[in-house]
């Protein structure tokens, strides 16, 4: 099937020669940033060491680190910092896991008084060597959290959970405030770019959260310039409107290093323009899509867009 959108011949600094020889250029000016400096990103950094706290911020490399962190926000990752897996994308270690330190939900509650956090976003590394994936870590955060600072609205970005019976249930039970889940990229792609990962168990995950608790905000968000086309992306649109997903995230995939995927092209700010009006379409609450957008990047000014978006959509069917 054509794309909608036509290819911009762009590739990532250091990738390898593709076919036909074309040659590679740097990163486009949209995608170039400051490195991380300043007190925030000294204090957010010390404050992490200080409660042996990981965070997904340094582990993936995320190019917002440094505007995060000046502001005090950083997406704590919890049950260590190696993973299971081995997706083709992630910069976050792979190999035997670190073992899960019964401490760590106490601390990330620490963590969120100490920086004053209206909103906290907590995710994990795959943990397959656990019966239960690590939903009780996930579930004894929720609770701690709750206890240091009832007003803290809390976000989680979870794994899928495969072949862990109960583990969606027993996270969703705890009622976060935003479910997410990621996708991550189109369903053609998964083999090469998600190995281990399943399309639609992850879209069903999705569709039990709000099934089980409709109150929650459910999110999911994919990467765009590792191959795939606008028609395909769009599909995947549509799948997560039909599990009532409210939020979709869309950034460019950036490639950690010369191991990891390739990068197929920078995807510009206009196609990224396109993206979110035809999402907005389809009737998510809220779309974030352009080339920085990142899961948990601005996610505190993000949850009080969905709680407008959501009054607006009430007092919009009422009589």
């Amino acid at each position: 099937m054509a794309s909608k959108t036509p290819l911009l011949q762009i590739e990532n600094a250091g990738d390898a020669p593709s076919e036909g020889g074309r040659r590679f250029a740097r990163k486009p000016p949209w995608l170039r940033v400051r490195a991380p400096s300043g007190p925030g990103v000294t204090q957010t950094r010390d404050l992490m060491r200080e409660l042996r706290l990981n965070t997904v911020c340094e582990e993936a490399a995320c190019p917002n680190l440094g505007e995060c962190w000046a502001q005090g926000h950083a997406t704590v990752m919890i049950l260590g910092s190696v993973c299971t897996r081995a997706c083709a994308f992630c910069n976050v270690k792979t190999g035997a896991p670190d073992p899960v330190d019964t401490d760590e939900p106490a601390h990330v509650a620490q963590a969120v008084g100490a920086l004053g956090l209206r909103h906290v976003v907590v995710t994990s590394v795959d943990r397959d060597d656990l019966a239960d994936g690590g939903a009780a870590h996930f579930v004894a955060t929720i609770e701690a959290i709750r206890a240091a600072a009832p007003a803290t609205t809390i976000e989680v970005l979870t794994p899928d959970f495969r072949r862990k019976p109960g583990a969606i249930q027993a996270v969703a039970a705890a009622r976060p405030d935003v479910y997410n889940h990621n996708l991550e990229t189109v369903p053609r792609l998964y083999r090469r770019i998600r190995p281990g990962a399943n399309y639609e168990h992850s879209l069903d995950l999705l569709r039990q959260v709000k099934t089980l608790e409709p109150g929650t905000f459910t999110k999911s968000g994919i990467m765009v310039g590792l191959g795939e086309d606008a028609d395909e992306v769009e599909a995947v649109m549509d799948d997560l409107r039909a599990a009532s997903v409210d939020f979709l995230t869309i950034g460019q995939y950036l490639r950690p290093t010369p191991q990891h995927a390739a990068v197929e092209r920078y995807v510009t700010p206009d196609e990224f323009g396109v993206y979110r009006e035809r999402a907005e379409a389809k009737g998510f609450l809220l779309v974030s899509s352009s080339p920085l957008t990142r899961s948990s990047y601005h996610a505190d000014a993000d949850f009080q867009r969905l709680q407008a978006a959501r009054r607006a959509a009430v007092a919009g069917d009422s009589p």
